[in-house]
């Protein structure tokens, strides 16, 4: 029988994609989501198991049910301009949420996490690109809250034999080549989607948030990484886990190890979709940095991971056909 593995957030973007990895390697993933974010249609290749991850009963029941040997975490909130205006939420749904899925997971005696980390962790760093080395100084509560979740798990490793790997992945985007699944939120954050929105009528205040950084054309550089990528990286991290040897290192970048800035970005969806895209800049959001790239070494020598999907005008043509597709326009030719 396939080797079941609980997937919390599996209903949401990245944890969508994860799933159909998971299935495409063998494994069974179970979804455990509270459907607050995430959305059932997107449920496919395994069963839906409706629970908060807060409540450590729920998940001990769904990892005991379903015989799940592993967790893959994806619950958790991740707008860092929202972070800064709500911490609360911020706080209760990610760290009390690691609470609650830890106490599950001990009480079901299931020992093994991949945990779904944030290069947010690291802040403005002095240095770039930024390995797994760089002092973590977050400078907004979601990469507080999630550097608190990997203090956590090293904690519960050292006391109660917890195994897992945290993977701190940059700027996920993108959609599965199969136009499956995409990037698309009631109220997307993210510029990729925010400006393919744009063009398809659907967001009429798009901007760029901020032409002030300290930046070659003044707009903030970001390493983006294929969702299809990042996908196939948790397989890997878990087969490191489940199969090994051990993981010597617990935690590792995800990234393409190339930046490109926001008018960059723009002007490829422009070439890749054939329209112009006009963009108004307006003010930073709080919270935002300047720059972050990965130094990938570590994932690819220590774990065996590449991106292989991740250059920009495959990521950008990739999420503008799902866009098309899934808002009943034909892609041209």
């Amino acid at each position: 029988m396939a080797i079941k593995i609980l997937v919390t957030g599996g209903a949401g973007y990245i944890g969508s994609h994860a799933c159909k990895a998971l299935a495409a390697d063998g494994f069974t993933p179970v979804t455990f989501d509270n459907l607050a974010l995430g959305k059932a249609e997107r449920v496919r290749w395994g069963p839906l198991v409706e629970g908060d991850v807060r409540d450590a009963g729920a998940v001990s029941d769904a990892l005991r049910t379903h015989g799940a040997r592993a967790v893959m975490h994806f619950a958790a909130d991740a707008y860092v301009g929202e972070s800064v205006i709500d911490p609360a939420k911020y706080y209760e749904n990610n760290v009390v949420g690691m609470t609650g899925l830890l106490a599950g997971m001990r009480a079901a005696g299931c020992g093994a996490i991949v945990f779904s980390s944030t290069c947010a962790v690291y802040g403005s760093p002095a240095t770039l690109p930024i390995t797994e080395r760089t002092p973590p100084a977050p400078v907004n509560p979601y990469g507080r809250t999630k550097l608190i979740c990997e203090g956590m798990l090293a904690d519960y490793a050292a006391a109660y034999g917890i195994d897992y790997i945290a993977l701190r992945y940059f700027n996920a985007s993108g959609a599965d080549a199969d136009g499956e699944l995409g990037e698309d939120r009631e109220e997307e954050p993210h510029l990729i989607p925010r400006a393919m929105m744009h063009l398809l009528g659907r967001l009429p205040d798009f901007q760029v948030f901020g032409s002030d950084f300290p930046t070659p054309d003044g707009t903030a550089i970001r390493d983006y990484i294929h969702v299809d990528d990042l996908a196939r990286a948790h397989v890997i991290a878990l087969h490191r886990l489940l199969d090994g040897p051990p993981a010597a290192r617990r935690i590792f970048n995800l990234g393409s190890g190339r930046g490109y800035s926001v008018a960059e970005v723009l002007a490829e969806i422009a070439r890749v979709s054939g329209r112009p895209l006009a963009a108004p800049r307006g003010p930073r959001r709080p919270g935002d940095p300047p720059q972050l790239i990965a130094d990938v070494a570590a994932a690819r020598d220590e774990l065996g991971f590449t991106a292989t999907a991740s250059d920009l005008r495959h990521i950008i043509a990739s999420a503008w056909r799902w866009h098309l597709k899934t808002h009943g326009q034909t892609a041209p030719a």
